[in-house]
């Protein structure tokens, strides 16, 4: 990633270091225990997306904790989730929630994960408690949900155009917020609070469509999941400049599982593919991604 001026490309190279490839001597707590907050009455099918991309990426475990009908929806469609709280290395929350319809009970609940030491990949309906939060942190708005966090932090709240502009918001409202920034759009653009930046190329404009966000928020999640196992292990953990590069590496996999379910690529035609599409293509994404970065 670079330290100022332009944004780097993301590569394939790059997001295969990012890659953990599970050894003998792993099990299901050392590869990583990703939690989810996701979903709302109103919206449950966002667990359903976040908690299956989550799994698909690879990860030793997902928790969900939700609403009711979320954790039935969740447990229908893998039922291999722990829907009981526990320690994990690494939050989700937001996806699927609507900060003015939230209870004080959750607003509670995710205020407690925010002021944790784990890392906290924070989307959507969680967006408006990140300012101020303890928790290692990335926040993956999109241009609408950017101006609103940039004006909760005193910044302008114009909307950026063009890459430059939109790396340089980024920037700014990462050192602002202290966290992470994973700014959503054709091109995706990631700042840490140091203002290294990278960009990510959504690779089709298939990958518009509903609940793809909600299917980022769990690879990401599942990335730094398994990312902070290894920290711990190593008696550490990771800052907001780590998440830099995992948040990079979501959107280059989010990318990849798009296109591929579209079926571009090889100069093949590409259709439309819904967000579950984009979770389910990610093991083949991967396999071939390590397999090309052994050779």
């Amino acid at each position: 990633m670079v330290d100022g001026g332009d944004a780097l490309r993301w590569t394939a190279g790059r997001a295969a270091a990012h890659l953990r490839v599970p050894t003998r001597a792993d099990d299901k707590y050392s590869r990583g225990v990703v939690g989810l907050r996701t979903g709302s009455d109103a919206y449950p099918g966002a667990a359903v997306l976040g908690v299956q991309a989550a799994w698909r990426t690879g990860i030793g475990m997902v928790r969900y904790l939700g609403p009711a009908r979320a954790a039935a929806l969740v447990l229908q469609r893998r039922p291999e989730t722990v829907t009981v709280d526990g320690r994990v290395q690494a939050w989700v929350i937001g996806s699927g929630m609507d900060a003015a319809a939230r209870t004080s009970d959750e607003t509670a609940a995710l205020r407690r994960v925010l002021d944790g030491t784990v890392p906290v990949v924070v989307d959507a309906g969680a967006l408006d408690l990140a300012v101020g939060a303890r928790a290692p942190r990335v926040v993956t708005p999109h241009a609408r949900e950017h101006a609103a966090l940039r004006e909760r932090l005193g910044l302008p709240a114009g909307e950026p155009h063009g890459d430059a502009e939109r790396a340089a918001s980024a920037r700014e409202t990462a050192a602002a917020l202290g966290g992470t920034v994973l700014l959503k759009g054709a091109v995706t653009t990631v700042a840490t609070p140091a203002g290294v930046t990278a960009s990510v190329d959504a690779g089709t404009p298939w990958l518009a469509t509903a609940g793809t966000g909600d299917v980022l928020a769990g690879i990401l999640g599942a990335l730094v999941a398994a990312a902070q196992a290894d920290a711990e292990a190593a008696g550490t953990g990771l800052d907001a400049e780590a998440l830099g590069p995992l948040a990079a590496t979501a959107a280059w996999l989010h990318g990849r599982a798009a296109v591929r379910a579209a079926g571009a690529g090889r100069g093949a035609a590409s259709g439309p593919i819904t967000a579950l599409d984009v979770a389910d293509a990610l093991p083949r994404v991967i396999a071939q991604l390590l397999g090309a970065s052994a050779s």
